[in-house]
């Protein structure tokens, strides 16, 4: 019989932004009676529910286990056992450490497409199923039963006995005839009076019954008219069900098709799910974070490594019986420090690998690979973030290697790879390539749009303040998702003058943004300019936004491109949409120009 634990289950469902500025949704999760904490990150609600539930699962079935273990424990004679146990236990995580690149290599790493999508049948059960039995519920009553009519009396049984006399004699026997005929009479009409009083009951009793039976259906009616409401509500949610099931689906499909497209935000997707699909002992963390740029193909993984204390040391138990009791032994720390080390090259490799094989719409060339370690440092007490390996490779060279045979330390030294002699020793290294947001050409932003007065020319703005009005007009315009924007430096270095963030996982990314404060219409070497600084900023779109308006040719080589081409109106529309009412008379402006004003 299945245990149920779920008073033993703590949840906590948040959401934050990764270093890309994409939203994911974080469980904080915690198994009380294991004492277990652990915190699992995924941009798709659906898929982090799907991996806090099969958490829960695996953690009850421990759970159940040590009850078991526990129950065992009590009884003197099962103590072999539990020592025989914990030791097959402990041998089994030490194999599973062991064997962390060898799990893998017999695994197509590749994303199934069809287990995303979710298949389960709309399980609620339709409530007008119940009616009938909802019916039968109401007690019938039971019809009383009639009174009988009496029969009619016989004529017969009222004649006379005449006597020999009567006959004789008229006035006598005329007499008796004339008595009888009256008693006939009279008993008529009895029985009349008794027929209409029968009749008076009976049809009373079954007025009343008809009235109980018309109020019952009555109460049916309404019953009926219920389940007929829920049956639409049932109905509704199984529409709403589908319809859900389909869009997600819908998005799985949508997101296929975007990264055999080599879509920046898509292949990025993937390769999260490659790696959330990898299986490490439950200790370990599971943190990452991506970094793709389509132009060059190349693939930034920043990973989370498990710390020394998330290994296990425990080597054997043996039950002493002359003391009744347990012993642990556990490995030594020679032996613990090797196998920490090739545990990390291990869990470098093996990432590699994954994300290599799995790539099967060739979007990746290169990868780096950087290994960070949160721990304690035990000399100073305070918690330290160290990057303990890094390494970068071509996925034609990885590729060749025979991983099954290799050592993986001189496998990692031999691509190149960069990390202390000893790892376990936690010792921090320079990354030879990191995800990086920082921007030295940022400057801090002040505002404009307080000091802008109604109807103010925004042909005569200053052109640093046009920049900056500009940063918080689109600050106010991605708020909404988390986004950010920033100013660059008076040099406006690589042709930027504003950075968005958009953590938005379909259409974000980094957006890069010009202002053109111009009294001229803005030709097309403008927008050639701006479509080149995207591709060399490897940002996903650009913005380009001017006080006066575009040239045919401006918006024909715009078209079917990551561009957008905003002229004065549209700034004028956005102004207003932010509460800030402003105009643009370039005719004004050219006067002040030209000195005329």
């Amino acid at each position: 019989m299945a245990k149920n634990f779920d008073d033993l289950h703590e949840i906590n469902i948040s959401k934050e932004y990764t270093k890309s500025y994409d939203v994911r949704y974080v469980a904080e999760i915690r198994h009380i009676g294991l004492d277990t904490y652990r915190i699992l990150k995924d941009k798709d609600s659906w898929i982090l529910k799907k991996k806090v539930e099969a958490q829960f699962t695996k953690w009850d079935e421990q759970w159940s286990k040590r009850l078991d273990k526990q129950e065992a424990l009590a009884a003197k004679e099962a103590n072999q056992k539990i020592a025989e146990e914990l030791t097959n236990d402990a041998h089994e995580k030490l194999e599973k450490i062991d064997n962390i690149l060898k799990h893998t290599l017999g695994i197509d790493d590749t994303v199934d497409w069809d287990s995303l999508k979710d298949k389960k049948k709309f399980k609620i059960p339709n409530p007008k199923n119940q009616l009938d039995k909802e019916i039968k519920k109401i007690p019938l009553p039971q019809k009383p039963p009639h009174k009988s009519i009496p029969n009619k009396p016989d004529e017969k049984h009222f004649q006379p006995q005449l006597s020999f006399i009567d006959k004789l004699i008229k006035s006598r026997r005329e007499k008796k005839l004339y008595e009888a005929s009256m008693m006939y009479k009279n008993a008529i009409s009895e029985w009349e009076q008794l027929v209409n009083q029968t009749e008076e009951f009976n049809k009373k009793i079954d007025d009343e019954y008809n009235a109980i039976l018309f109020e019952i259906e009555k109460q049916k009616n309404e019953i009926a008219q219920k389940y007929d409401q829920l049956e639409k509500e049932w109905q509704r949610q199984k529409e709403e069900y589908y319809k859900n099931q389909e869009i997600h689906n819908q998005k799985v499909e949508n997101l296929k098709e975007l990264y055999f497209k080599c879509d920046t935000n898509a292949v990025l997707e993937y390769c999260e799910l490659v790696l959330n699909n990898s299986e490490y002992p439950d200790s370990f963390p599971k943190d990452f974070e991506l970094e793709y740029n389509g132009e060059n193909r190349m693939l930034i993984v920043e990973y989370t490594l498990p710390a020394p204390e998330h290994f296990p040391r425990l080597l054997e138990v043996k039950y002493l019986a002359a003391k009744n009791e347990l012993k642990e032994s556990y490995i030594s720390d020679t032996q613990f420090s090797k196998m920490y080390d090739t545990a990390i090259y291990n869990i470098c490799l093996r990432t590699l690998h994954e994300l290599f094989e799995a790539d099967k719409a060739n979007a990746i060339d290169i990868l780096v690979f950087n290994g960070w370690v949160e721990t304690i440092n035990k000399a100073t007490g305070k918690k330290t973030n160290n990057c303990i390996i890094s390494i970068q490779t071509r996925k034609e060279e990885f590729m060749e290697i025979e991983l099954g045979n290799v050592d993986p330390k001189s496998c990692f030294k031999n691509l190149k790879g960069v990390g202390s002699s000893k790892l376990s020793g936690i010792t921090a290294i320079q990354p030879l390539m990191q995800i990086n947001k920082a921007d030295k050409r940022f400057v801090t932003s002040y505002e404009v749009s307080n000091k802008l007065e109604e109807g103010y020319n925004l042909a005569m703005m200053d052109w640093e303040d046009f920049e900056h009005l500009l940063r918080e007009l689109f600050e106010k315009e991605f708020s909404s998702n988390g986004g950010e924007v920033k100013v660059t430096q008076a040099s406006r270095d690589g042709g930027v003058d504003a950075v968005a963030f958009d953590p938005d996982p379909i259409r974000g990314g980094k957006i890069v943004i010009q202002a053109k404060r111009y009294t001229n219409t803005v030709g097309v070497a403008a927008v050639r300019d701006l479509y080149g600084t995207v591709m060399n900023e490897g940002a996903t779109k650009g913005i380009l936004v001017t006080t006066a308006d575009y040239g045919p040719d401006a918006y024909e080589f715009a078209k079917n491109k990551p561009l957008t081409l905003l002229n004065g109106n549209n700034l004028l529309f956005l102004l207003e949409k932010h509460g800030q009412k402003a105009r643009i008379d370039l005719a004004e402006a050219k006067r002040l120009q030209s000195g005329q004003l």
